[in-house]
């Protein structure tokens, strides 16, 4: 295992830990105090846990080698993990949702804040914030979407805790002050709140994840590759250009026009130069360079022409 695998198990392995200590948490204080907004946060932290559990396994699994049956390796396991976190996060915000609307219609409010309702929010939000950190330092360092993702979850559940807090801080004012009771909704509103920042969330991660099953293009790289290459003296073109991620892993096919009648040897250190140019713009990136010669599509293109002619 190299460092980067460790690192990326590390930051998984942490995320865990801190799941399950924030779902235990919320869960306990939830129940107390009846608070429908905690409560909504420790089914999302249940949530968070079983998404964290499946981003860990995806990282061990997902750094095997290629093999016969896998010849671009096993990279495309952290997208589906991806995938299924945004499921999670969609079922999450059903539940939350529908939560709140059936206490609105039956008007069943009894909430008891208490310094422990606000104490299990602030460690969550402390928690959160430093797992975020982590996960986010180390999906930027090794392009890793299951990372990306949890990043992205956990960075979502800060925001959400803050209006968790505040739903509360309504509710705990409508009980000393009566004229101002219809404030207690707002630990339903905050439910509300917080299913909608659930969905935000759920909508890009989705479209992030389906575009890297669906082996999109990152947003320019075909341009920058082909103005890279042609800049090389001795690349004359560059076309057919293609691009795939596994996982983290970006794999590129190019083809290139030369002088077709330089040595095999000068060829092949000119397709060297062309990777290793490509990979200045796209880092650890595994770069297939197709010679050919620049007299042959010359030709081809004449006899294309002459084809159509006639």
């Amino acid at each position: 295992m190299d460092a980067a695998d460790r690192e990326k198990r590390w930051a998984a392995n942490s995320s865990v830990i801190g799941a399950v200590a924030l779902t235990g948490l919320k869960l306990f204080v939830g129940l107390a105090t009846g608070s429908l907004g905690i409560l909504a946060e420790a089914a999302h932290s249940a949530l968070d846990l079983l998404a964290a559990i499946t981003t860990l396994f995806a990282v061990r699994l997902s750094s095997r080698p290629a093999d016969h049956s896998h010849l671009y390796g096993h990279g495309k396991i952290e997208n589906l993990s991806a995938l299924f976190e945004a499921a999670l996060l969609l079922v999450t915000c059903v539940w939350i949702i529908y939560g709140a609307v059936r206490r609105f219609f039956t008007g069943a409010i009894d909430i008891e804040v208490t310094v422990w309702s606000f104490t299990v929010m602030i460690v969550s939000i402390a928690v959160d914030f430093s797992r975020s950190r982590v996960l986010s330092r180390a999906a930027r360092e090794y392009n890793s979407q299951a990372l990306e993702a949890d990043a992205l979850h956990f960075s979502t559940d800060i925001w959400s805790s803050c209006v968790v807090i505040l739903g509360l801080a309504c509710v705990k004012l409508g009980d000393l002050r009566p004229q101002w009771a219809w404030l207690r909704y707002a630990d339903g509103v905050a439910a509300v709140m917080v299913g909608a920042i659930v969905v935000g969330v759920t909508w890009r991660l989705g479209m992030r994840t389906i575009h890297a099953l669906l082996d999109a293009a990152p947003a320019g790289m075909q341009q920058r590759i082909q103005a890279t290459a042609e800049a090389l003296p001795g690349i004359l073109d560059c076309h057919n250009v293609r691009m795939r991620y596994s996982g983290a892993r970006l794999f590129v096919d190019v083809h290139v026009l030369m002088d077709g009648n330089q040595t095999l040897r000068q060829a092949h250190d000119l397709t060297e130069e062309v990777e290793r140019a490509i990979q200045q713009i796209a880092p650890d990136a595994d770069v297939t360079v197709h010679p050919e010669p620049a007299d042959h599509a010359a030709k081809a293109s004449s006899a294309s022409g002459n084809a159509g002619a006639v």
